[in-house]
């Protein structure tokens, strides 16, 4: 048996305060019953009480393996410096106390970090009492929040679930306290506990730990990863990382099983606040055991930092969240008990509430249609998308209903319940419409990422919502079981077995059909339930999973169809995929042209007439995108398409904004058609509405932006003004002409974010909202969603007279930027991260932009900033008529004439071949990478393309 004494670690190591290092003496328990340990940890009680500061609890911090305290020294330096910050800020005048502050206590586990090497094999159970032998010996009283991280999480919790009478609240890291059994655990831990790999990977050699080290988004600086070797340095130090791995619970037969099972089932039973932050690119502590967490804590605060991996604490700046949680929570996690409701109580609560009556007295769910209409036999849904099928396919009110009643109950065969994710990896047509109806009918939730996305974003859609299930055609069950996406997974069409069995597929939809024969559907969902993640475009970040529930889906229907007077006669072509689903749910016939649905540019001016003709559709969705080739093809239109385009009365540009120019050039294809551009997002898909006439009504005057008109029904608009560094921290409010972020309400506004509790906090914060007479808005704490959504992409206008008693209560930041001109109309002039905040203040890109593309030689651009914050310089990036050969600057005379076009100094004009957008609309710009690109390009860097 090898031991060593605890030492203190080194002065020098970066980020650790040494003020903060401890060593006490713990009487040991259990295999170490009448010894007694030497334990290092940190502790920033003294520094409170040095500053006088009150102190709310502990915060218990465990670390995992390979690491040690110094992981959360992030923690303890900022919760001291908020404390000395309060300290200072209540003696200011001498009438205000310092808040109380939490004391943050960071253990070293025996045998591991500057703790003794007892040199004896400690199982979980024995973990799970040295901790309570250390706290035991310090006296720490509650209230008490655990806080762990790796196997550190299951240690803490294991203390936690012990504690009932001290513990307040949990917060985890990157961890886990079930495994599937049959389940092989992650190939990491795999590797490590290979026979004759243990010792040798763990013990003898740092592999190990080097490993663990890279797990990092971007490398760790090398005087980091030196301070957590600093514990680790000889084989002899090592004994606890090899232990740490041997003592994985693998199956029922291994020592700790049944401890990490007791532990397992005791959280599922804790009613206190909860946070779990956690980094998704984890090869070991994937989303699969966040999902496992979640379930057993429903009511905890859940953050998923898109791009941080095992080691989150050093990818993201974690004890920023941590400090505002604690902030958040401050009186049940002082008080622990005393909450009412309890947080599992209030969870119950919000699942249970509605936008809609709590009757669901006024609620029409979007299948009510198909019910209505199974007897049907004209058409429902027509599909002439380009996807190798031999012409196009048409289906029945009668068979869209069969279809979906037939799916819904083999769903419900197979164990789908209510709840439960469905991810749709299905091409838009009848089988997708029929998929979704089905799931939404037997309340699972469905699932919905843009192919747009790439694989990349598909991925992190798919694993970041964790389905239960995938439904499928085979390039996306291909995906899913090559990049090893969860979910039961089950096919479009039946495949033969060996194709089956290779992509693990467990059923078809004509399998769901024949088990689902005697299968009773269950009870109908309620306008309060999870109907839908949807997910945001990703051209503004990572893609965002938006819920909806079945009440707000519902309205959106209701606005759309009342809006622009939908009727069963009316007829939709859908060249915007996310409006193709919405035809059974308005009660119209839907037909999807002939294009390739993920690529919007494919659409011709001939398919969208063969549309109108084939459907007898009145109305036309299409986004900026297609709009654009529908124009260049215009003239290969024959009389009779133009004769069967006479016929559309409702045209429709949804996705983004667009011109008035374009729009116009678009009716001449469709003369008989009141043109429209609606203004929306992924998070509210109807906002405002302007037709052709109205945008031509609004230009030539002071006003600069994209016009998207009123709002249509009940939505309500707000402007928080920019302040001077380009922040929205105006008052909401409807004063007209004030720059700033466009805030919005309605009935159909999302729920909620998916495991995004930062950002779903910043959305659902506090917000007055000033009173005016078309409003009647009162100042009452209002909900104000705030997020970095998604921009422009839908819908109507109302009479700013025809204002509810009671307005919706829930706001939503939309990152977009702009104004409200005299008449209350919207006007949008870019995004709040594109905002150029210059020596003179906040500039938004639209106004500009719009400026120099009236130049005759510009065909699109984009104006970006370049230089440091509150000093940036405006860069004019163009397209040029005819297009550039490769980028770079432009010529003097085209610099001159660009610059002379607008009244905002413009430092340099580039030209690009193409303007970089988004990958969904292909109509968004790109600014940001635009703006990286220019600073390269004006620093000297090679003239690549942006």
């Amino acid at each position: 048996m090898v031991t060593e004494a605890a030492s203190r670690p080194p002065h020098d190591l970066p980020g650790l305060d040494p003020r903060f290092s401890r060593v006490t003496a713990v009487p040991g328990s259990g295999l170490d019953a009448g010894l007694t340990r030497d334990w290092h940890y940190l502790d920033t009680g003294d520094e409170l009480a040095r500053l006088g500061v009150p102190v709310a609890g502990t915060v218990l911090a465990v670390h995992g393996n390979p690491t040690w305290s110094y992981y959360w020294r992030e923690l303890l330096t900022q919760s001291v410096q908020a404390a000395e910050a309060g300290a200072a800020d209540g003696a200011g005048d001498g009438s205000r106390v310092a808040a109380p502050a939490w004391r943050i206590i960071a253990v070293d586990q025996l045998d591991m970090g500057f703790s003794e090497r007892t040199g004896i094999h400690r199982p979980l159970a024995q973990r799970v009492a040295d901790l309570t032998a250390f706290t035991d010996a310090l006296s720490l009283t509650g209230p008490v929040i655990s806080l762990g991280h790796d196997w550190g999480g299951v240690v803490s919790l294991g203390w936690a679930v012990d504690h009932p009478a001290q513990l307040s609240g949990v917060m985890l890291l990157n961890t886990a306290v079930h495994h599937e059994a049959g389940k092989p655990i992650p190939a990491p831990l795999r590797l490590a506990r290979a026979r004759g790999m243990l010792a040798a990977s763990t013990v003898r050699t740092t592999a190990f730990l080097e490993t663990t080290l890279a797990l990092t988004t971007d490398s760790l600086d090398p005087a980091v990863k030196d301070a957590y070797r600093a514990p680790y340095r000889t084989a002899a130090r090592r004994g606890g990382i090899g232990g740490f791995v041997a003592d994985i619970p693998v199956d029922a037969n291994h020592e700790s099983y049944s401890e990490l099972d007791r532990i397992a089932t005791a959280v599922a039973t804790l009613d206190l606040p909860a946070l779990m932050l956690w980094g998704p690119r984890d090869p070991i502590f994937s989303d699969y055991y966040l999902d496992d967490l979640i379930e057993r804590l429903p009511h905890a605060n859940v953050h998923r930092f898109e791009g941080a991996g095992h080691l989150v604490a050093e990818d993201v700046p974690y004890a920023d969240s941590v400090l505002t949680w604690l902030g958040d929570n401050a009186a049940s996690l002082a008080n622990p008990g005393s909450a009412s409701p309890t947080p599992r109580e209030a969870f119950a609560a919000a699942s249970a509430s509605a936008d809609a009556d709590a009757d669901d007295s006024s609620f029409v769910p979007l299948w009510r249609n198909l019910d209505e209409r199974a007897d049907d036999t004209t058409t429902a849904v027509i599909d002439m998308s380009t996807r190798g099928q031999r012409g196009p396919q048409q289906v029945s009110w009668r068979q869209l209903s069969d279809r979906v009643s037939h799916i819904a109950a083999g769903l419900t065969a197979i164990g789908v319940k209510k709840g439960q994710r469905v991810s749709l990896l299905v091409p838009p047509g009848p089988t997708l419409t029929a998929v979704v109806y089905a799931c939404l009918r037997i309340g699972a939730i469905i699932v919905v990422a843009d192919a747009g996305l790439g694989v990349k974003g598909l991925t992190r859609a798919v694993r970041g919502s964790w389905p239960d299930f995938i439904i499928g055609e085979a390039p996306g069950l291909t995906a899913a079981r090559t990049l090893g996406w969860p979910g039961v997974r089950i096919s479009t069409a039946r495949l033969p077995k060996v194709s089956a069995a290779t992509l693990g597929v467990s059923y078809s939809l004509r399998d769901l059909i024949t088990l689902g024969a005697n299968t009773a559907l269950p009870a109908e969902p309620r306008a309060e339930d999870d109907a839908a993640i949807l997910f945001t475009s990703g051209s503004t970040g990572p893609a965002k999973g938006v819920v909806y529930r079945h009440g707000q889906l519902s309205a959106l229907r209701d606005v759309l169809a009342r809006h622009f007077e939908v009727t069963a006669d009316t007829g939709l072509v859908t060249g915007f995929a996310p409006f193709a689903l919405l035809g059974p749910a308005l009660g119209t016939r839907s037909v999807t042209p002939a294009m390739d649905v993920s690529s919007p540019r494919t659409l011709t001016a001939r398919a969208v007439a063969a549309a109108v003709e084939a459907s007898g559709g009145s109305m036309v969705f299409l986004s900026p995108a297609s709009i654009l080739n529908v124009v260049a093809t215009a003239g290969d239109l024959t009389d009779h398409d133009r004769s069967e385009l006479e016929r559309v009365h409702t045209f429709l540009s949804t996705g983004a904004p667009i011109g008035a120019e374009l729009l116009a050039s678009a009716a001449t294809i469709m003369p008989n058609a009141t043109p429209h551009s609606p203004y929306g997002m992924t998070e509210c898909l109807l906002v405002t509405d302007i037709t052709l006439d109205g945008i031509r009504a609004a230009a030539g005057g002071a006003h600069t932006g994209v016009c998207v008109g009123t709002p249509i029904g009940e939505n309500l608009i707000r402007i928080s003004a920019l302040d001077s560094d380009g922040a929205a921290t105006g008052t909401p409010s409807t004063e007209p002409g004030v720059l700033g972020e466009i805030i919005v309400s309605a009935p159909h506004l999302k729920d909620h974010y998916d495991r995004l509790w930062l950002t779903d906090r910043a959305a659902a914060r506090e917000t007055s909202v000033e009173t005016d007479a078309a409003s009647a808005v009162s100042a009452d704490g209002s909900t104000v969603t705030s997020t970095d959504a998604a921009t422009p992409d839908t819908d109507e206008a109302r009479d700013s007279t025809n204002v509810p008693a009671s307005p919706p209560a829930r706001w939503h930041r939309t990152g977009d930027v702009g104004h409200l001109d005299e008449t209350g109309r919207l006007w949008v002039e870019g995004r709040l991260p594109h905002v150029i905040v210059s020596a003179t203040g906040p500039v938004a890109p639209v106004g500009a932009e719009q400026d120099v593309e009236v130049v005759s030689a510009v065909r699109r651009a984009a104006v970006v900033g370049v230089g440091p914050h509150g000093l940036r310089q405006a860069v004019a990036v163009v397209e040029t008529i005819p297009a550039a050969k490769r980028p770079g600057l432009a010529s003097p005379e085209l610099t001159a004439a660009v610059r002379a076009s607008t009244a905002l100094p413009l430092v340099a004009v580039l030209v690009v071949p193409q303007l970089p957008t988004d990958i969904r609309h292909n109509s968004k710009i790109d600014r940001s990478r635009l703006s990286g690109w220019a600073e390269r390009l004006l620093a000297g860097g090679k003239p690549t393309a942006p």
